[in-house]
């Protein structure tokens, strides 16, 4: 929430800093302005880190209008740096020029800033008129003390059958693992439960309590922590219970008494030769779990703690990153969750649901997600409406969930326990994650694409020694293990390689939604925010249903008593992010030339988008972020260059044949991604002479060098910046280009990424890629080698494979196509690399009709092996026995062609065997009943069974 002063005291300082000596008598009073913006953010930032409970409503709506006049100030100083400021390069005639045609503006920004400053100043003045007490806003220390610690209770089995749906398999699974430890070792072992609140975590342990009955625990004590640790309180609890002290003399004066060190001392005596079980719930923090297990005794008699909690690090951390040791709970599946469902709507899980409310009930448990708290309490809420009128009560609520959730009192608890990950959140994770609230629901999210718009709108903060995309990177791995976000499978595909893509659960959404619109961060139209109204936009996101045709007369008499949000006619000059989601965006398309102060422009597979947009769009001088992906443009304006701030520019999938030359212009641009979605094959862009200019490049793909322009590899080798190149080399590059290429490569330093292609059709060019002598980046991780030919010529041998990809020791990820290799080379080379994790055969990466894994191919932490698009060549992939030890995961695509694996048996840390085909291939079916037999028998045997997943073209 407070992430808009943050960036406007930047912004500001810049303003003072670089054009002070245009304002002249204006710097002052930006600086004073600039002194209340830095208040602001102060208390901004403590509201963000106060307890959600502890703010009342004067004090929410004080922080409104901080963060409202804030965001004026941002958009005052913005038209300034758009209007009035100096372009790199000008003469001093035009400066002179430009000096004097501004001069009324200048004066203008004077006495906005003058009036902003004084609105700042008495806004920030009005806890003390009020005699508001800024007390509520100053948060606790983590481990403040707090009386939190309070004891948990395994349920008796026929206590509530309806309480363990879907969970009993799961606490058998993990009671058995405890069990298996014991008997293992006497050691003391930590296993931790990690999930999203709301999943069951406590009920799923107390259930292995239960189970665990008869593992001769001598010892057992069961308590929660919750956010903050109260350790003497949790000291004290575990010691009434290991001394089986009754509930009705918890209160004994004795051990009230006791400080920590003798409860420690006296828990110690009991428990150092006793075998122990201690269910540790809810912690949330690697200090509070190192506070408590420092008092805790670690002896040798098969003891065994259970730890909950929400953060993977945590449970990490818990469990000493074993990863036997930690279970990740998983949401209920779509049989479970109906069952649930009908237990609390309607009494019994064996009840059915009327007809016309199964609808509903559908798109209930779809929103749910499988998550238990959030099904047992809409159900709970739902069961109250059992009158004639139940189907509009239950259409009225999943309508207006989000409200619901806000206000309804069933659904309070909920609420409470998902908003707790929330508010737990460091201030700097807030604005990241409400930023979310812009996708629409189910939306699947590419990683890349969500950290570079956080970077663009200023949430990503600067850190000394790091790229704000490395902090970026760093701000979504920690909301990842808060269980904030789902990761999602990677997306492979030829035009973008590997994309890592994510989630965020429906109920999370909605808890994110309601908090967005209430500090007006984003503001959604279309979908089911139609009727929504808005008295300034900051951040517009268009969720569909907007078109004029479509609209009712209804919704048409709405525009007409001027609703805000409606399209047309809409107060766009304050917008500074504009996403649609909608396919047809025509109306709103056609009003881009008044979004002035954009910095984020997200039109992915936007349709209806001209020639006459793109000149609107060119215009936006302050754009950070331009996402034009899916679109149907065909040409970019040579003023595209004049887009001095554009840090992301992605025009992937378009129908654009070239890119302007201008692209050189833009120096600060980072990511630069091309690709026509018509062409499969010629879907690159000629390098312009110039790029050495774009120092600032991190991201650079789909690039074509032909002899012409070969001068263009050596700028290539001045992009220090550069760590992702995708690049594509046309027949008849001369030797000396070769050379360039080799000493190009070996001088990008920060290079991780490499996507090599050699359109060949000479025997000279076969050599190509065999002529590269120098170290190759050391610190590459993922590397792609294609030889696209005419004819049946390899493109790689021994000397590339060895000499090159050899040295390759941070390898992660190997791609091949094209190659036509045979025999063990591939293997011979590759099995040695110490670092590589996934490997991926792609189209007539060999000729011989069988390759075979070896057992001197060990590959030491291969885990994913991919088969795509191989035309029936090799039709057998043989694994030897000792062969790719670690290997997990196999894909295989079959075509139309006969394909087989032979030898799986050997690969005993198999957990995942993935098939796609064409239903009738009789190649695939007969695959799928080797595997089915293989599973049988590693059952009879007790070894480890894979999954078997099938996907039919």
């Amino acid at each position: 929430m407070e992430g808009a002063a943050q960036v406007i005291v930047s912004n500001v300082g810049q303003l003072v800093g670089e054009e002070f000596r245009q304002l002249r008598g204006v710097g002052g009073e930006v600086a004073r302005l600039r002194d209340e913006l830095a208040t602001m953010n102060a208390l901004l930032r403590m509201q963000s880190e106060a307890e959600e409970g502890a703010v009342d409503h004067f004090v929410r709506e004080w922080m409104k209008q901080l963060r409202e006049v804030a965001y004026d100030a941002q958009d005052c100083v913005d038209l300034y740096l758009f209007r009035v400021r100096t372009r790199t390069g000008e003469c001093l005639i035009f400066w002179c020029k430009r000096h004097l045609e501004t001069l009324l503006l200048r004066h203008r920004l004077a006495d906005d800033i003058r009036s902003l400053r004084a609105h700042a100043a008495a806004i920030n003045e009005q806890h003390a008129r009020y005699g508001v007490n800024l007390e509520p806003l100053r948060r606790p220390p983590s481990l403040r003390v707090r009386a939190s610690a309070h004891v948990l209770r395994p349920a008796a089995a026929d206590d509530d059958p309806n309480k363990f749906v879907g969970i009993t398999e799961q606490a058998s699974c993990l009671a058995d693992k405890v069990k298996a430890a014991i008997r293992t070792s006497g050691d003391l072992k930590v296993f931790s439960v990690v999930g999203f609140g709301g999943l069951g975590k406590t009920t799923l342990v107390m259930e292995v309590c239960r189970q665990l009955q008869d593992a001769d625990f001598q010892r057992q004590a069961q308590v929660s922590v919750s956010q903050v640790l109260d350790l003497k309180a949790l000291l004290r609890s575990v010691l009434q219970q290991i001394l089986e002290v009754k509930a009705q003399d918890r209160a004994d004066p004795g051990i009230d008494r006791m400080d920590v060190e003798q409860l420690r001392q006296n828990i110690d005596t009991i428990l150092k030769t006793k075998r122990y079980l201690i269910v540790i719930d809810d912690v949330w923090t690697e200090a509070a779990w190192n506070s408590i297990i420092s008092m805790l005794p670690v002896n040798h008699c098969g003891s065994t703690i259970i730890v909950t909690t929400r953060i993977d690090t945590v449970a990490k951390a818990c469990s000493y990153a074993n990863d036997d040791y930690i279970h990740h709970i998983m949401p209920l599946d779509d049989k479970n969750s109906k069952k649930l469902f009908l237990s609390r709507a309607f009494g019994s899980m064996n009840a059915t649901c009327p007809k016309d409310l199964e609808y509903s009930m559908e798109k209930v448990l779809k929103k749910c997600g499988g998550l238990p708290l959030a099904i047992v309490s809409i159900a709970s809420l739902f069961a109250s409406y059992r009158s004639p009128e139940s189907k509009h009560m239950w259409d009225t609520v999943l309508k207006s969930l989000g409200s619901q959730i806000d206000n309804h009192p069933t659904l309070e608890g909920m609420r409470q326990i998902i908003t707790l990950s929330y508010d737990h959140l460091p201030h700097h994770l807030k604005s990241c994650m409400m930023y979310l609230s812009i996708f629409p629901e189910d939306y699947l999210i590419v990683k890349d694409r969500l950290l570079r718009r956080w970077i663009s709108e200023g949430l990503v903060a600067e850190k000394r020694g790091l790229t704000q995309m490395e902090v970026a990177q760093g701000y979504f791995n920690e909301l990842v293990s808060r269980s904030m976000i789902d990761r999602a499978a990677d997306r492979v595909t030829w035009f973008d390689g590997r994309e890592e893509t994510c989630r965020v659960h429906d109920m999370m959404l909605e808890v994110m939604v309601s908090k967005s619109l209430e500090a007006n961060f984003v503001s959604l139209i279309g979908g089911p925010y139609k009727w929504m109204s808005y008295d300034r936009i900051r951040r517009l996101s268009i969720h569909g249903g907007l078109e004029a045709s479509k609209e009712s007369s209804c919704k048409k008499m709405a525009t007409g008593h001027g609703r805000r949000n409606d399209i047309k006619g809409m107060n766009v000059q304050h917008v500074r992010s504009l996403s649609i989601f909608e396919l047809h965006g025509h109306m709103l398309l056609n009003q881009l030339g008044e979004f002035t102060l954009l910095r984020v422009l997200d039109l992915e597979d936007c349709k209806g988008l001209g020639k006459k947009h793109m000149g609107f769009i060119c215009r936006m001088h302050l754009l950070r972020f331009l996402n034009l992906k899916g679109t149907d443009i065909s040409g970019l304006p040579s003023r595209i260059g004049q887009l001095e701030h554009l840090q992301t520019l992605d025009v992937r999938s378009t129908c654009l044949k070239y890119l302007p030359k201008t692209v050189t212009q833009l120096e600060k641009l980072e990511n630069l991604l091309y690709s026509n979605k018509h062409s499969f094959w010629d879907f690159h862009w000629e390098a312009p002479k110039g790029l050495r200019k774009m120092k600032a490049l991190r991201k650079l793909n789909n690039l074509t060098v032909r002899s012409k322009n070969i001068d263009v590899i050596e700028e290539i080798g001045e992009l220090e910046q550069l760590q992702e190149l995708d690049i594509s080399f046309i027949p008849g590059i001369p030797q000396a280009g070769q050379d360039k290429l080799d000493n190009s490569l070996s001088r990008l330093y920060s290079l991780r990424c490499l996507n090599l292609q050699v359109v060949t059709n000479t025997e000279h060019d076969r050599n190509f890629l065999q002529n590269l002598k120098s170290t190759p980046p050391r610190l590459l991780r993922y590397l792609r080698l294609c030889g696209t030919l005419q004819g049946h010529t390899g493109v790689l041998e021994v000397p590339t494979l060895t000499n090159w990809v050899g040295k390759l020791t941070n390898l992660v990820e190997f791609v091949i196509a094209w190659a036509y290799l045979r025999g063990d080379t591939l293997f011979d080379v590759l099995s040695k690399l110490p670092s590589l994790k996934t490997l991926t055969l792609e189209s007539n990466f060999y000729t011989d009709t069988e390759i075979v894994a070896r057992d001197t191919h060990k590959f030491p932490v291969l885990k994913e092996l991919r088969m795509t698009d191989n035309l029936g060549v090799p039709e057998v992939y043989r694994f030897e026995k000792g062969s790719m030890q670690n290997l997990e995961t196999i894909l295989l695509r079959f075509g139309h062609y006969k394909q087989s694996i032979a030898g799986i048996q050997h690969l005993t840390n198999l957990k995942e065997v993935q098939f796609t085909g064409k239903k009738d291939n009789e190649a695939l079916a007969y695959a799928l009943t080797e595997l089915e037999e293989e599973n049988v028998w590693r059952q009879d045997i007790g070894s480890n069974q894979f999954a078997v997943k099938v996907r039919y073209e």
